[in-house]
């Protein structure tokens, strides 16, 4: 294609002109569509909002195990065997202390994730304190996902200080049976459509690699445009051996770098962040993914490694980008070289965090007593 076609391309993303499905599809799949092309055509919109910042996030496992549902894809689901380390709500002080480790690594957003359908009243309250206390001590964006949560209960946490509530979307509608049961496409939206009503900014993406085919990615990715959606985790599909799905997805770096090039043009002022599953999926190409995304994770996923955090802020200076952070990237990498981190790649078998990486608190003997009962 000619180069005015990307030039195009980049400009109507800009002006947040739509993308016909059928121009979507070519941008998934046809080899018409140069990747290098499409990539620098992405880095235009992207660089336009964000220019060659990185947002860190850290996730905090804050409960582990335990769920009712069965989102076929989870280690935490009711229908998984995987045998993860389990454990309950962590104590308010563990989660503190957390939090003050993840602003000290960089980290721009704190992420917390508790298992479960969704929150009781009571909880409600307690996590409203808790996020009353987090803001209050660190200069630190706060995210939760506390599962489906109605617009009362996203009311008490935006007076609280929530700055984002996740609930990711995952799929398309149609295709969402064949990925859970045990509730609905339907109670998803609900739960993104409170937060939106009360004005709580929304963070939701979607898991590449469940069996979808382009057209349930490209209805995502509308979807998620139309609710006008802060910030989108690109996942791609990590398979333990336990999961319901367990086994490989068919996808190669070209095709989930097109896929996130897709969500940043049709997504133009969204942080884009590439999330679980990158170094698996984009092996070689993983920095490629910075130039239509503008944040990723460090520390890992809920219950996956990922790669070790000097070699991820290694990745993001070498490319010539910079991070969001009151701390600059040298100091952040000389802290990991007193810390004795090595650049390697840490999840090569696509190894699950063990009980010190899920807790390192509390197993550093900082944080005294269990669950507070959150």
């Amino acid at each position: 294609m000619e180069h005015v076609f990307y030039a195009e391309l980049a400009e109507k993303s800009v002006k947040r002109e739509i993308i016909p499905d059928e121009l979507c599809l070519e941008i998934l799949s046809s080899p018409r569509v140069e990747l290098l092309r499409l990539l620098d055509a992405a880095y235009q919109v992207r660089q336009k909002h964000y220019g060659n910042e990185v947002q860190l996030h850290i996730i905090n496992n804050a409960q582990n195990g335990g769920c009712p549902e069965d989102c076929h894809y989870c280690t935490q689901a009711k229908s998984s065997t995987t045998g993860i380390e389990t454990y309950p709500v962590k104590a308010e002080s563990e989660i503190l202390d957390e939090a003050q480790r993840a602003y000290e690594s960089g980290a721009y957003r704190y992420c917390m994730v508790f298992a479960g359908r969704g929150p009781s009243n009571s909880r409600i309250e307690r996590l409203a304190e808790l996020i009353k206390t987090i803001k209050s001590q660190f200069p630190i964006q706060v995210c939760l996902s506390a599962g489906l949560i109605n617009r009362e209960g996203v009311d008490i946490l935006k007076e609280a200080g929530l700055d984002r509530l996740n609930h990711n979307l995952n799929t398309s509608e149609k295709h969402y049976p064949n990925v859970c049961t045990t509730h609905t496409y339907s109670d998803r939206m609900d739960t993104l459509k409170a937060a939106r009503e009360v004005g709580v900014e929304l963070c939701s993406g979607l898991i590449v690699g469940m069996g979808e085919n382009s057209g349930d990615l490209i209805e995502v990715a509308k979807t998620l445009r139309e609710l006008r959606v802060s910030s989108i985790p690109v996942n791609f599909l990590l398979p333990f051996e336990g999961n319901v799905f367990s086994a490989a997805p068919d996808i190669n770096p070209d095709y989930c770098l097109r896929v996130i090039c897709l969500f940043r043009l049709l997504n133009s002022d969204a942080e884009i962040r590439v999330a679980a599953g990158r170094e698996l999926h984009l092996r070689s190409m993983e920095v490629m993914a910075l130039y239509p995304a503008n944040s990723l994770f460090i520390d890992g996923y809920l219950n996956a490694k990922g790669a070790s955090r000097s070699r991820t802020l290694k990745m993001i200076q070498d490319a010539g980008f910079t991070i969001k952070a009151d701390k600059s990237l040298e100091h952040l990498l000389e802290r990991e070289t007193e810390r004795g981190e090595s650049l390697s790649i840490l999840n090569q078998d696509n190894a699950m965090k063990n009980l010190n990486e899920l807790r390192p608190s509390f197993r550093a003997g900082n944080i005294p007593g269990e669950s507070d009962g959150l």
